[in-house]
């Protein structure tokens, strides 16, 4: 990639918002982001968190791996994704790494591998989306606390657990060393 992660997502976001037709004002308005802070992350002059990202994508109906994306695939995209290719982001909130490696315009699978620091939390409070998005979350290593809804599950390597994203989804790592796991996302709108 020749761009850095924050030009990635700044240039990605304002493609989705004008592909939906919105405003900086009407995408504010969906996602509950103020219009100030969507302006600094479409400029690259914020990083937002994880938080952010989810209320910008279930707003535009994608999933947040999509903000990721290069965006317009080529006319013939190419199916393997080179490890230096995949973009790698990390939560300023939560320190969460995350690296989507899936290529780009060629499934509707989305792949993006998680480690999560001890200790950590993360809740997506967007419940309602405009596009049904189902995820696998496989354990790799180490332990998580899963919530989703009112139902929680606590997951060790090798556990694999489905959930569709239509309500509030927490991450917490219980652990005292980071946590690994895989994210398979389908059904997110182009």
């Amino acid at each position: 990639m020749n761009e850095g992660i924050s030009e990635l997502i700044a240039r990605r976001l304002r493609e989705l918002r004008a592909a939906a037709g919105l405003s900086l004002d009407a995408l504010a308005h969906k996602s509950g982001v103020s219009r100030s802070n969507i302006s600094l992350i479409e400029r690259g002059q914020s990083s937002p968190t994880a938080v952010v990202l989810d209320k910008l994508s279930s707003a535009l109906g994608v999933s947040v791996a999509s903000l990721f994306e290069a965006g317009e695939a080529p006319a013939a995209p190419s199916p393997l994704a080179r490890v230096a290719d995949q973009p790698v982001w990390q939560d300023p909130a939560s320190g969460y790494l995350r690296r989507n490696v899936s290529p780009p315009g060629v499934s509707p699978l989305q792949l993006v591998d998680v480690v999560f620091p001890p200790g950590q939390r993360v809740a997506f409070e967007t419940a309602e989306r405009d596009s049904d998005i189902h995820q696998l979350i496989w354990m790799i290593d180490g332990a998580m606390d899963i919530t989703h809804g009112d139902t929680q599950w606590k997951l060790a390597a090798g556990d694999c657990l489905a959930v569709q994203l239509n309500a509030p989804i927490r991450f917490f790592n219980p652990g005292n060393r980071p946590a690994r796991y895989l994210v398979a996302l389908t059904g997110a709108r182009p």
